[in-house]
C-alpha cells in the first residue's frame, strides 16, 4: 500500500543521501512532537497561571487573541514552545538545502529534461516586478523567499519549496504534495454535479502541486498556474512534465492578470489569500470576477476566518504571524471575505464558506483512493483542533459563482 505520509519521487525532486534523509525525517518528527506533545500544554497554562497573572495585572480577564498573547508571552512554557517551533522551521530548510547544493547543476539538467516533455506553455516575464509584500521578507523563513532576488531565475528555489513544504506539513499534503488541490477537486466532483470547466486558473500556484489534480480531474481542460515567483513556475513546469501532465504556467500577479475577460470557467487558489496584503485581496477578488465566464466558480481554499474560532484557537494560529514570517496571516482572517466577494460583483446568494475534507485523511481512513461521500462527511464533522495542519481534517473553502 502507498505510504500516504512519505513524499513520492518525481523527476525534479532533490535526491537525499541517507544522512540527509535522516535529518529531514528528524525535522518532520520534531514538528509532529511540537504539535502533539508541546502545543496541547498551552491550554492548561493559559487557563491557570497566565489568565490569573493577566487578571491581577489588568483587573479583567483576557477578551480576545491579543489579550491572550499578552497573557501568554511572559510564560516560560510558551516561550519554550515558540522557540522550539521557530528552530524547527529553520532546521527544516537547512535539512533540504544540503541535498540541493550537493546536486547542483545535475538538478537543473534533470529539470530541463522534464520541462521538455511538458507540452504546456511556460511564460516568464523578465521585467516582472514582484509585489513588496512578497519580496520584502522570506515567507515561512524560507531562505531566498518564494520569488528569490531580482533577476534570479534559479529554479532550485522551487525544489527547496517542494520538499520543504512537505516537511512543514508533516506529510499531510500527501505523497504528491497535492492534498489541497486534490481535496478541492473531490469537493467539486461531489458538490458541483456535472460542472466541467473548459479553462482553469490556479492563482499563487508556487510549484504547481495543487494545480495538477485539476488536469487529472478535467483532462480536456486548459489548465494554468500563475505565481509571482519565476523560480517557482519554472520548477512547476518541469515538475508537471516529469509527472506526465501538460499544464501551462506563467509568472503573473493575481492582482492584474494577462488574460481576457471571461476566459476561465474555474478559478482556484490554495493558501494564497493569507500571503497577500489587505490592499491586494479586494483586487484579487475583482480579477476573479472579471476573468470568470458567466456561471463560473471562484474557490479559495485556506484556513477558516477568525470569527469561526474561539479566541484561544485564534491566538494559537496567529503565532504564524509573529514567529514564522507570515505578516498577513492574522490580518487576512479578520477581513470580511464574503463582503469582499460581494463588492467584487458576485451575487450574495452564491457566496459561502464550506469545508473540503482532506483527501489524504479520507485515503488514510478508508484505505482506498476512491472518493466516498460518507467518508467525506465523517471527516468534515470533526471538531476544529488547533495545531493540526488542516484543522478539523478539512480545508475551509470560500465559494462564489458569477451570474450566469
Amino acid at each position: 500500500m502507498l505510504n500516504t505520509f512519505q513524499q513520492a519521487r518525481h523527476a525534479v525532486l532533490p535526491d537525499a543521501t541517507p544522512e540527509e534523509a535522516a535529518r529531514q525525517e528528524f525535522v518532520k518528527s520534531l514538528k509532529h512532537f511540537i504539535q502533539q506533545g508541546i502545543l496541547p500544554g498551552l491550554g492548561p497554562i493559559y487557563r491557570t497561571r497566565a489568565t490569573k497573572r493577566f487578571e491581577k495585572e489588568t483587573g479583567s480577564a483576557p477578551s480576545d487573541r491579543h489579550d491572550i498573547r499578552k497573557a501568554m508571552v511572559p510564560d516560560t512554557y510558551f516561550q519554550h514552545y515558540a522557540a522550539v517551533n521557530r528552530i524547527s522551521q529553520e532546521l527544516l530548510w537547512d535539512s533540504v538545502i544540503d541535498s540541493i547544493d550537493r546536486e547542483g547543476e545535475g538538478l537543473v539538467e534533470r529539470a530541463e529534461e522534464a520541462a521538455a516533455t511538458n507540452k504546456g506553455t511556460l511564460r516568464i516575464d523578465e521585467a516582472f516586478q514582484v509585489p513588496k509584500y512578497v519580496s520584502s521578507l522570506d515567507i515561512h523563513c524560507m531562505p531566498g523567499g518564494y520569488a528569490g532576488r531580482p533577476g534570479n531565475d534559479d529554479l532550485r528555489l522551487g525544489a527547496l519549496y517542494d520538499r520543504g513544504v512537505f516537511l512543514y506539513a508533516m506529510g499531510y499534503t500527501g505523497p504528491d504534495n497535492d492534498d489541497m488541490g486534490r481535496s478541492v477537486c473531490l469537493y467539486i466532483k461531489s458538490r458541483l454535479g456535472d460542472f466541467k470547466p473548459r479553462r482553469i486558473l490556479d492563482m499563487g500556484c508556487t510549484v504547481g502541486h495543487s494545480t495538477l489534480p485539476y488536469k487529472e480531474l478535467f483532462p480536456e481542460a486548459e489548465v494554468w498556474g500563475i505565481d509571482v515567483g519565476g523560480p517557482q513556475v519554472r520548477y512547476a513546469h518541469a515538475r508537471a512534465g516529469g509527472m506526465g501532465l501538460d499544464v501551462n504556467f506563467a509568472q503573473m500577479n493575481a492582482e492584474k492578470i494577462d488574460f481576457p475577460d471571461g476566459h476561465f470557467d474555474l478559478i482556484v487558489s490554495h493558501i494564497l489569500l493569507h500571503e497577500t496584503s489587505g490592499k491586494a485581496m479586494p483586487q484579487i477578488f475583482k480579477e476573479c470576477h472579471r476573468l470568470l465566464s458567466p456561471g463560473g466558480f471562484m474557490i479559495h481554499a485556506d484556513l477558516p476566518p477568525f470569527d469561526l474560532m474561539d479566541p484561544f484557537t485564534q491566538f494559537i494560529l496567529d503565532n504564524e504571524t509573529y514567529y514564522n514570517n507570515e505578516p498577513f496571516w492574522g490580518a487576512m482572517r479578520d477581513l470580511d471575505q464574503i463582503k469582499l466577494a460581494r463588492e467584487a460583483g458576485f451575487p450574495a446568494e452564491t457566496i459561502r464558506f464550506d469545508t473540503a475534507p482532506m483527501a489524504v485523511m479520507m485515503f488514510a481512513e478508508s484505505e482506498a483512493a476512491g472518493y466516498s461521500q460518507d467518508a467525506a462527511d465523517s471527516v468534515a464533522e470533526r471538531d476544529f483542533v488547533a495545531g493540526e495542519f488542516a484543522p478539523g481534517g478539512g480545508w475551509e473553502v470560500l465559494i462564489a459563482q458569477k451570474q450566469a
